[in-house]
């Protein structure tokens, strides 16, 4: 996924981080087990191409979690700025530290890397 380049790239950027800060502030007063997010985006192909990467300490906090109020408040602060997912299951995924270090060895660089095309139904249990 590319960085923002230009001043009106940086601009959405700067506003895209803004709306998850203040999810994530919510994510880690109300759900068991949140850790932190992120996300990443190409920004010629924005909002289509934005990933949102929510972590949890562990997989039993991460299948336990609401993935429905979770994607809700995302959409929602998102949506104040103007950001519309065009496929907010596939756009909003769920991972986990100790997937991470079992499977990456910790490295979240590597492992984030490689996520573009998973969605949330490949990694969540049916």
């Amino acid at each position: 996924m590319s960085k923002p380049q230009s001043k009106t790239q940086k601009k959405i950027d700067n506003h895209v981080r803004q709306a998850l800060t203040s999810a994530c502030e919510q994510f880690l007063e109300d759900i068991p087990g949140f850790q932190w997010l992120t996300h990443q985006a190409n920004y010629t192909n924005f909002p289509a191409s934005l990933l949102v990467t929510c972590v949890f300490d562990s997989r039993d906090n991460q299948q336990s979690a609401d993935i429905d109020v979770i994607v809700r408040l995302i959409q929602s602060k998102l949506l104040k700025i103007g950001v519309k997912f065009k496929s907010p299951r596939q756009q909003i995924i769920f991972d986990c530290e100790e997937s991470c270090s079992t499977e990456d060895d910790g490295d979240w660089n590597r492992r984030l890397g490689r996520r573009d095309k998973r969605s949330v139904a490949s990694n969540r249990p049916l």
